[in-house]
């Protein structure tokens, strides 16, 4: 899930920006955690502490304000709604890669993922895209061969995985839709050499980027094996000691720290 969060503080200097380069610095003075952050951790305490998913999006909304949170969901954490509201977006997909870190069995991992999105993002895309995030990382800690990988996504969720970032690249625009978003996230992942490599692909779409670098990133990390130190250690920086404290929790119990 460090990845994940490492492609989110990556790109959120990037999320208007309509980047379509990939050189560019991976930190600046203004990186920083977003929303995509905050509720990936949210997803991990609940995974770690069995507390109600949705008092656990209540609480981390609240105690982090201003996060760049959608509108829909913004609302309905304000609000403190218990009731999902039907949602495609790619907040679904943004918060759910500590489940395919936590679960050793594609059963598992495409139940807690459904779970996981449901709570706000019961439409089948917003359903399909988590689901589809989370076995990628599922895959992608068992298995090197890209293209089996991409074999595995294509069958089970039916995504067009053949397109090149080249070709996606001149006309692709923000979309903040599931459907829009992962299958772009996944190439950038499939289409790269190393982990800072899958986040450049994904910011260089010029899109939203930080949520398409947070589910290119944890993607990565599971396959390339960790973060690289030096980012690992920015990205823990930058965020406080709850943020980081959980994140920590969750690489130790699962394994997950490189």
């Amino acid at each position: 899930m460090l990845g994940a969060i490492a492609g989110d503080i990556v790109g959120s200097v990037h999320e208007w920006a309509a980047t379509k380069t990939k050189e560019f610095p991976l930190f600046t003075p203004q990186s920083t955690f977003t929303d995509d952050s905050v509720l990936t951790v949210a997803v991990a305490d609940w995974i770690l502490t069995g507390k109600d998913l949705v008092d656990l999006l209540h609480t981390y909304t609240d105690a982090y304000p201003g996060r760049g949170y959608g509108g829909m969901f913004r609302r309905w954490a304000t609000a403190r709604t218990r009731e999902p509201y039907n949602s495609f977006g790619n907040g679904a997909a943004m918060r759910v890669s500590p489940v395919g870190f936590a679960f050793d069995t594609i059963e598992d991992v495409m139940t807690w993922a459904q779970r996981s999105a449901e709570v706000t993002h019961n439409h089948p895309e917003g359903i399909r895209g988590a689901q589809a995030t989370a076995a990628a990382i599922f895959y992608a800690r068992r298995q090197q061969d890209k293209n089996r990988i991409r074999e595995s996504l294509e069958s089970r969720f039916g995504y067009d995985l053949s397109v090149r970032l080249d070709e996606i690249r001149p006309t692709y625009r923000f979309d903040e839709t599931c459907q829009g978003t992962v299958p772009q996230a996944l190439i950038a992942f499939l289409e790269s050499s190393d982990y800072e490599d899958t986040i450049r692909n994904a910011i260089s779409l010029g899109g939203d980027a930080d949520t398409l670098a947070c589910i290119a990133g944890g993607i990565a990390e599971a396959n390339y094996g960790g973060v690289p130190t030096d980012i690992a250690d920015r990205v823990l920086g930058a965020l406080d000691e709850n943020l980081s404290a959980t994140v920590k929790q969750f690489r130790t119990r699962f394994a997950c720290a490189g």
